[in-house]
């Protein structure tokens, strides 16, 4: 039998982080929940942490059956926290590439629904189980932030309808946490979601790629982590972006530059000839968080008309994040770029949608 996992990832992109485990040969997809993609492996490896599209991959310890929303619910935790395979999870979390030892139980909980308790009683029935099994301490969050630093032994706890998972996260810093993202602005995108983006977009060796608004670079370095010999451009109106989307890029690959460049350009001005682009992939700037400048401060269509202009006629496509996507699509249409696909997706309370363009 072998081991089974569940990757967690944005609400919306649980279909497109299937497709990458599947695609990767990571393990068989058995199901998929509220931000949770299950699967088994025979045999659990390293190659887990490069999965791009889920902010975090864990072990399942194991699965609860009738948890319903009252208190008295609550009892159903004990006997399986007390039961589950800890210790062997634990060592199966150091062949993973993550520590094999730890020296503290740290439990985070989240249900979806209205229940008559909260999440610290569920990590608290957890926790108290499973540091009783392993010897460790475990803190409550229940009257404030759990302490820094040691070794944790990380243990997740979701609850959708009548079930619950127990599962331990693979490593100790969650996988959405890049290591290039030396440099972040407000707005900068959340890398899973990038490296979403860059699957949907179906890149191949030897694609140009564009981003006329690519902010500190994630949407561009998560497609060349993705697919090998991308000849990629970034443009930003902002110089300061611009060098923090640079230095991340050289994070990212430390051993060159090569088919990557970089230019200060106004989105609606772009330096590139026309249909020369294979893709475009961008997070448009339209005032949540960064305001847009430029042309498009005064004319939002010219993105679009700019777009349309420097996509390859027939083959090209743009893959872009938008809120607002009615407004926004609209103006696509009147540039007379053609919509393929338009998937919501929830990102940190807001509700954008992931859209495919053809040129």
């Amino acid at each position: 039998m072998g081991v089974r996992l569940l990757a967690r990832t944005l609400r919306g992109i649980e279909e497109v982080c299937a497709q990458e485990i599947t695609a990767r040969g990571l393990g068989t997809v058995e199901r998929l929940r509220h931000r949770e993609v299950w699967f088994t492996t025979e045999e659990p490896d390293a190659r887990l942490l490069d999965l791009r599209t889920a902010d975090d991959v864990f072990l399942v310890a194991a699965v609860i059956h009738g948890v319903g929303h009252t208190k008295a619910d609550l009892a159903r935790f004990t006997q399986p926290s007390r039961t589950a395979p800890w210790r062997r999870l634990l060592r199966l979390r150091g062949r993973c590439g993550g520590p094999a030892a730890a020296d503290r139980i740290d439990v985070v909980a989240s249900y979806v629904g209205k229940r008559n308790y909260n999440r610290y009683d569920i990590e608290d029935a957890v926790g108290e189980q499973a540091a009783a099994v392993l010897g460790l301490v475990h803190h409550s969050r229940r009257d404030g932030a759990v302490p820094e630093g040691g070794r944790p032994f990380p243990i997740r706890v979701t609850v959708e309808g009548t079930e619950a998972a127990l599962a331990v996260r693979l490593t100790e810093r969650p996988l959405h946490r890049r290591a290039y993202k030396q440099e972040s602005v407000p707005g900068t995108l959340h890398p899973p979601l990038a490296a979403a983006m860059a699957l949907l977009a179906g890149l191949s060796p030897g694609d140009r790629v564009l981003d006329p608004s690519c902010g500190t670079g994630t949407l561009l370095i998560e497609s060349r982590l993705t697919v090998d010999g991308l000849r990629t451009l970034g443009t930003d109106h902002n110089p300061a972006t611009l060098a923090a989307a640079v230095a991340n890029a050289s994070a990212a690959q430390p051993s060159g530059a090569a088919g990557r460049a970089w230019a200060v350009a106004d989105a609606g001005r772009l330096p590139v000839a026309d249909g020369q682009a294979d893709r475009v992939l961008s997070n448009p700037p339209w005032g949540l968080q960064v305001a847009p400048g430029g042309t498009l401060a005064d004319r939002p269509a010219a993105y679009y008309e700019e777009v349309r202009r420097v996509l390859k006629p027939g083959t090209g496509r743009a893959v872009l994040l938008l809120h607002d996507p009615d407004t926004h699509l609209a103006l696509a249409r009147a540039a007379g770029l053609r919509v393929h696909d338009s998937r919501p997706v929830s990102l940190f309370g807001s509700r954008p949608a992931v859209v495919t363009l053809g040129a």
